[in-house]
């Protein structure tokens, strides 16, 4: 699979590489079978509104993003067994946990969509 970059809107780098799942089988798969997620590594799922974290070994942060690559929902720090989900999302980026705090913009909260990271991009192949 190829390793893509995911910016935001102003150039600022969100995650280095980015694996886009948009396939149901690499969907399916997913992060599942990893013993972990290093910080700068994720996965975008494409399409999806709603993951789960069955079988997972590490948490994740999950960023939900409509159908124009706008943040609508961040969910921090997704434990084992778990599932999230965001209405009108269209995909959905998986990053290490706490990376989404990690690289919010400044004066943002990390559990809030709109003004975290206003648009996002992936770019590279």
């Amino acid at each position: 699979m190829a390793s893509l970059t995911l910016r935001r809107e102003d150039g600022r780098i969100v995650c280095e590489r980015v694996v886009v799942a948009d396939r149901a089988h690499r969907r399916m798969r997913g992060l599942l079978g990893r013993k972990y997620l290093r910080a700068g590594e994720g996965m975008v799922l494409r399409p999806g509104w709603s993951i789960h974290t069955a079988f997972m070994r590490f948490p994740i942060d999950a960023v939900f993003l409509d159908a124009d690559q706008v943040v609508i929902k961040v969910e921090p720090q997704v434990g084992a067994w778990r599932t999230v989900s965001c209405r009108g999302a269209r995909e959905v980026v998986e990053l290490a946990a706490g990376e989404a705090h990690r690289r919010r913009g400044t004066g943002t909260s990390p559990s809030r969509g709109p003004g975290f990271w206003s648009q996002v991009a992936i770019h590279g192949l």
